[in-house]
């Protein structure tokens, strides 16, 4: 493995081990846990970058300047083939990964994170009940998992131990949004389409079928799974019944775009962490849907499902509605010559960031805070991402540097992220990765972190920034998987706490500089 430096422009080799030391035992120095594709044939879509002998990978996070050390490469390719997408525990220092294949079920792993870098397997991989699986979710309790599975579209449920975070059984609960029918599309290897392409023949036989591609949890009650179809354009919203760790009613589907006609293939979902909106990345019509989510209704859901209510009384009601829809892309540019990647609201609430795979950008916004337009967004800029297709970034734990995947060039790149005005400037920081999709920040928990306790129940009417502070780079997504209960703060939370607060000093600090 080689890794490349802007401090001095050498590559070195890297060792799979490397020691500690002590500047790496500094609270400030993450992990970065990176996974990659090492089966192509496998894949609904066709990777262009180098298949992986080996697919996990861990480095060493420097803040001061950006940088990363390898630490750790192991994951047998086909032991451990085609994992793309990780969940970081947001209490314990367990990762989860899961595996993308077309033509058997996927398997999820646990594995414990040393603060050396070191992975050990917690028991065996769990079946995820479907094929392709792109997507985990951890509830609010951290009792269940909930796993999608893109290519047969299934959404189940997986018990978890609350005080290991190992899989405590096999899935418990399967949400079938095709009602048992058969697939319309074929694999790869039987002749069907390559989902990386945003033509039209491939569009009309990729559209025929549904494809889950992602479940967050609303961040207010708990209650209400959020699943983009991308090959329905539909946002489906379905209780979950967090007591039993349930997914069994899809209570409303509405469009993910503006219905002009044309597939816009909705991808992921994200809250605003203090506003009532959720942005949708469509992947196909390289858009970004602005939705307001309706309080009130979710609050009714909550209180029907406590008091043991049929829930069917909720269908048809949606809690979302349009407000706005913005391109990913210049004007000018081909839609059909590009699919988004991901999205990411800023743990500031500032900016939005999505990524472009065909135009190789970064996209950022900004989020309007005033007004009635309060949570729409206006472009601040497009940036190259120093590589080809970028699948999946990651901000650090500061929000001050942007790591990005660019899966067809082999490539991790890292970006110093201007706080004050959204712009992104290369690092001078790369790395050589075969075909990686996805970055996945994990900051070390202390022992002492029990204090956090967590709960089913919302503690506040209002959904409270500290969860976001916790989780926000951890995770993929959704802070809505964490409450923190009011009582004593460990020594990691106010560390964190003390890290926000010195980023927005920062802020404040540049603005002040630039009206100077």
């Amino acid at each position: 493995m080689q890794i490349m430096t802007h401090s001095n422009s050498v590559i070195s080799n890297v060792s799979t081990s490397i020691s500690d030391s002590p500047q790496q035992e500094d609270d400030d120095h993450q992990l970065f846990f990176v996974t990659s594709y090492s089966d192509f044939d496998k894949l609904a879509h066709g990777p262009r970058g180098s298949q992986a002998k080996n697919s996990l990978y861990v480095y060493r996070f420097y803040p001061a300047d950006g940088s990363l050390v390898l630490l750790n490469v192991q994951g047998d390719a086909k032991t451990v083939m085609n994992p793309a997408f990780s969940r970081y525990h947001p209490r314990l220092n367990v990762v989860y990964t899961c595996t993308e294949d077309c033509e058997d079920n996927g398997k999820i792993f646990a594995y414990k994170l040393g603060p050396n870098g070191s992975l050990e397997q917690l028991g065996e991989p769990v079946d995820a009940g479907g094929t392709s699986t792109c997507y985990l979710t951890i509830d609010r309790a951290q009792k269940n998992m909930l796993a999608v599975n893109y290519w047969n579209a299934t959404l189940v449920v997986i018990p978890l131990d609350h005080e290991t975070g190992a899989f405590l059984g096999p899935v418990k609960s399967v949400y079938d949004p095709n009602q048992g029918r058969g697939m319309f599309a074929a694999v790869k290897t039987c002749g069907g389409v390559n989902h990386s392409l945003n033509d039209e023949s491939t569009i009309a036989v990729r559209q025929k079928d549904p494809h889950s591609h992602a479940l967050v949890l609303d961040p207010f009650v708990g209650r209400v799974a959020y699943v983009p179809d991308l090959g329905k354009d539909l946002i489906r919203e379905i209780f979950y019944d967090a007591n039993n760790g349930e997914i069994n009613m899809e209570m409303n589907t509405l469009p993910s775009g503006l219905c002009t006609g044309k597939p816009d293939g909705p991808r992921y979902i994200e809250f605003h962490p203090k506003y009532n909106i959720a942005y949708v990345v469509n992947e196909l019509s390289s858009t970004i849907a602005v939705f307001e989510v309706d309080r009130q209704i979710l609050k009714e859901i909550h209180a029907a499902s406590q008091a043991g209510e049929d829930m069917t009384s909720f269908k048809g009601r949606s809690t979302l509605r349009l407000i706005q829809s913005i391109s990913t892309i210049p004007s000018a540019f081909p839609t059909t010559m590009n699919t988004c990647g991901r999205i990411c609201v800023h743990k500031s609430g500032r900016f939005v960031v999505v990524s472009n795979r065909g135009h190789q950008s970064i996209t950022v916004y900004k989020v309007k805070s005033k007004g009635a337009k309060r949570g729409e967004l206006q472009t601040v800029g497009h940036f190259h991402t120093r590589g080809e297709t970028p699948r999946h970034f990651q901000f650090d734990n500061s929000g001050q540097y942007l790591l990005v995947a660019n899966q067809d060039t082999d490539s991790i790149a890292v970006f110093n992220f201007n706080l004050s005005n959204g712009e992104l400037k290369y690092s001078g920081n790369e790395y050589r990765v075969p075909s990686p999709n996805f970055v996945c920040c994990c900051p070390s928990y202390q022992d002492d972190d029990e204090g956090l306790e967590f709960n089913n129940e919302p503690t506040h009417p209002t959904f409270l920034s500290t969860a976001s502070a916790c989780s926000d780079n951890a995770s993929d997504s959704e802070e809505s998987t964490i409450e923190i209960r009011q009582g004593n703060k460990s020594e990691m939370t106010i560390q964190q706490e003390l890290a926000q607060a010195r980023l927005e000093i920062e802020e404040l600090k540049r603005m002040l500089s630039e009206k100077a």
